[in-house]
C-alpha cells in the first residue's frame, strides 16, 4: 500500500475521536467549496423560481385578473394567503418524516407534486378553482421547504454554511426580478383563446400559469438526476458506506483530484464492517412504522430546555418577520397599480389614494350589479417598481455577508428590525411614486435579510437529528403570520389606510423586545 493511501485512512488523531456527525463536516471541509456546490446552488435557485412563484404570482394576478374571477378586495386578500394555508398542513409532518426517510425524497416529491397543480391552476376558469390548486401548491411545497433548506446546509462545512445559506436565501430576491420580468413580458399582452363555444377560455394570466409550470418541473428533475441524499442524514441512520460513496463523489468534483487522495477515504469503514459481521437476522431493513419510532426519538429533546425555549421564541418572530414581508411582497403590486391609476394634479399622500381606491370599491358595491367590469391593470410602471424592489433587496445580502462574521447575526436582526419600524410608519405620509417605492423596497429588503438571518440561527441552534422539524415549526409559524397578515390588510384598510401600516409598527417593536432573547451561539445539540 502507498504512503498516500496510508494516511488517507486514518486522517487524524483528532478526527477518529469525532461523533460520527462531526466527522461528516470534517469530511466536507476536506472537499472544499467546489463545483458540487456551485451545482447545487444552480438547482437550488431554479427550485427557489418556483417557490417564490408559487406565492408571488398571486400578487401579479390580483389586478390583472380581478374581473375574470370577480375578486373583492377580501378574495384578493384570501387568494394571497391561500399558498401558506396549504403549506400549514404539510410542514410540520414533512419535517418529522424528513428526519426518518431522508431529505431528497421530499424535494423530488414536492416538486413534482407543484407542477401537476400548477397546471391545474393555469387552467383554472373560476375563483374557487383557482383558490384549491393554490393550496395543494402550498401543500406540496410545504412538504420540500424544510428538506430544500437542510440539503444545502448539510453539504456545507461549519467554515462557509453560513453565507452559502445567506447567498442561497438571496435566490429568492433574484426569483423575484425574474418573475417580475416574466409577468411583464407575459401579462401586459391581451390574449385570449376560447374552446367550446366560449365554456373554456383561456386569458393572458392563464397562459403565464402553464408558463412558469416548467419552474417545478425543472426542480423536480434536477433534484432527481444531480442531487444525493444528505450524507449527515445517512449517518443518523447508520448508512455509513453510502454516506462515505458521496463525500468521495464530491470530494473527486471538487477538487478534481482521483479518489485515492481524499484524507477520509476509509471514513467509518470499521463501523461498516463490524454491522456486516453481525447476526443476518438482526439485518433487517427498516420498515416504516420503525423510521418513524426513531424520528420521534430523534426530535425528543427539541421538546425540553433549554431548545423548547429557543423554539417558542425563534418561532413567534418568524412569525411577526413573515407577516410584515409577506403583507407588502404581495400587495406590492395591486398596492403599485392602484397609485398607477390615481389620476390627480397634485402629488397626493399615499394613504390618501388608497383610502379613494377604497371608497370608490364601496361606492360600487352598494350601486347597480350590473356595472361593467374595468380592471385597475398594472401597467409597465408597476412591473418596474417590482424590478426595482427586488434589486434594492440584493443590496442588504451584499453587506449582510461581509459583516455577519464581525458584527453577529443577533445584532445585524435587531438593527433591520428598528429601521423596519421607521420605514414601515413613515410609508402612510409618502407623497410621491418615487418616496413609496423607496420606503417599499428597504422594508422588503429588510424583511428578507431578517428572515434569512432568523434562519440561519435556527440552522446553527438545532442539531441533524430536530433541525428539519424545528425549520417546519418555524415556517408553520411564518406562515400562520402570512395568513393572518393577508387576510387582515384588506379588513383592516377597509377601516382605514393608517391602521394596517400602525399594526404593523407595533409588531415589529414586540419582535425587536423578543430578538434580545435569541440565543446568538450554537446550542450544544443532540
Amino acid at each position: 500500500m502507498s504512503e498516500l493511501h496510508s494516511t488517507a485512512q486514518v486522517p487524524s488523531n483528532q478526527d477518529t475521536k469525532l461523533t460520527p456527525i462531526k466527522q461528516v463536516d470534517a469530511a466536507l471541509k476536506a472537499c472544499t467549496f467546489g463545483y458540487f456546490h456551485i451545482k447545487l446552488l444552480l438547482i437550488a435557485f431554479v427550485g427557489n423560481i418556483a417557490g417564490v412563484f408559487i406565492s408571488t404570482s398571486t400578487g401579479y394576478l390580483l389586478p390583472v385578473a380581478e374581473c375574470d374571477l370577480q375578486m373583492t378586495l377580501l378574495r384578493k386578500g384570501v387568494l394571497n394567503a391561500m399558498p401558506y394555508t396549504g403549506m400549514l398542513f404539510s410542514s410540520i409532518v414533512s419535517g418529522l418524516l424528513t428526519g426518518a426517510i431522508g431529505r431528497k425524497f421530499f424535494l423530488v416529491f414536492g416538486f413534482s407534486g407543484v407542477f401537476v397543480f400548477n397546471l391545474v391552476a393555469a387552467s383554472s376558469q373560476t375563483f374557487e378553482v383557482l383558490v384549491t390548486a393554490k393550496f395543494f401548491e402550498g401543500l406540496l411545497f410545504g412538504a420540500a421547504f424544510s428538506s430544500f433548506m437542510a440539503l444545502t446546509a448539510e453539504f456545507c462545512c461549519n467554515n462557509v454554511r453560513d453565507r452559502v445559506i445567506l447567498f442561497q436565501t438571496s435566490f429568492t430576491v433574484i426569483a423575484q426580478i425574474v418573475i417580475a420580468l416574466l409577468s411583464w413580458a407575459i401579462l401586459t399582452n391581451d390574449w385570449r383563446v376560447s374552446f367550446f363555444d366560449g365554456k373554456f377560455v383561456l386569458n393572458t394570466w392563464n397562459f403565464y400559469l402553464y408558463a412558469m409550470s416548467m419552474f417545478p418541473l425543472a426542480a423536480c428533475i434536477m433534484y432527481a438526476a444531480f442531487v444525493p441524499e444528505s450524507p449527515k442524514y445517512l449517518v443518523t441512520q447508520k448508512k455509513y458506506d453510502e454516506a462515505r460513496e458521496i463525500l468521495i463523489k464530491i470530494y473527486v468534483q471538487n477538487t478534481r483530484k482521483p479518489a485515492n487522495t481524499y484524507p477520509f477515504l476509509d471514513i467509518w469503514k470499521n463501523i461498516s464492517e463490524s454491522a456486516s459481521d453481525e447476526d443476518p437476522e438482526n439485518q433487517v431493513k427498516d420498515s416504516f412504522k420503525h423510521q418513524v419510532v426513531v424520528g420521534l426519538l430523534n426530535i425528543k429533546p427539541m421538546f425540553r430546555k433549554p431548545l423548547l425555549t429557543y423554539l417558542c421564541l425563534i418561532c413567534t418572530t418568524n412569525f411577526i418577520i413573515m407577516c410584515m414581508y409577506n403583507v407588502f411582497r404581495l400587495w406590492f403590486p395591486q398596492l403599485s397599480a392602484i397609485v398607477e391609476n390615481y389620476h390627480a394634479e397634485d402629488n397626493q399622500e399615499f394613504c390618501s389614494m388608497l383610502d379613494a381606491y377604497t371608497a370608490n370599491l364601496k361606492l360600487l358595491r352598494n350601486t347597480t350589479q350590473n356595472e361593467v367590469c374595468v380592471p385597475t391593470k398594472s401597467g409597465d410602471e408597476t412591473y418596474i417598481n417590482s424590478i426595482i424592489v427586488g434589486c434594492v433587496s440584493l443590496v442588504p445580502f451584499l453587506i449582510t455577508g461581509i459583516l455577519v462574521n464581525k458584527v453577529g447575526k443577533k445584532r445585524l436582526l435587531m438593527a433591520a428590525g428598528f429601521v423596519c419600524v421607521a420605514t414601515t410608519m413613515s410609508i402612510r405620509w409618502a407623497n410621491g411614486k418615487i418616496i413609496m417605492v423607496s420606503l417599499f423596497s428597504i422594508t422588503i429588503a429588510l424583511a428578507r435579510v431578517m428572515l434569512s438571518l432568523n434562519q440561519t440561527l435556527t440552522i446553527e441552534t438545532f442539531g441533524t437529528t430536530t433541525r428539519t422539524l424545528a425549520i417546519s415549526f418555524m415556517m408553520v409559524t411564518g406562515r400562520i403570520g402570512t395568513l393572518t397578515g393577508n387576510v387582515s390588510f384588506p379588513v383592516l384598510l377597509d377601516m382605514g389606510c393608517e391602521v394596517p401600516f400602525f399594526t404593523i409598527s407595533a409588531l415589529l417593536v414586540c419582535f425587536i423586545v423578543l430578538s434580545l432573547f435569541i440565543p446568538n451561539k450554537k446550542q450544544s445539540k443532540k
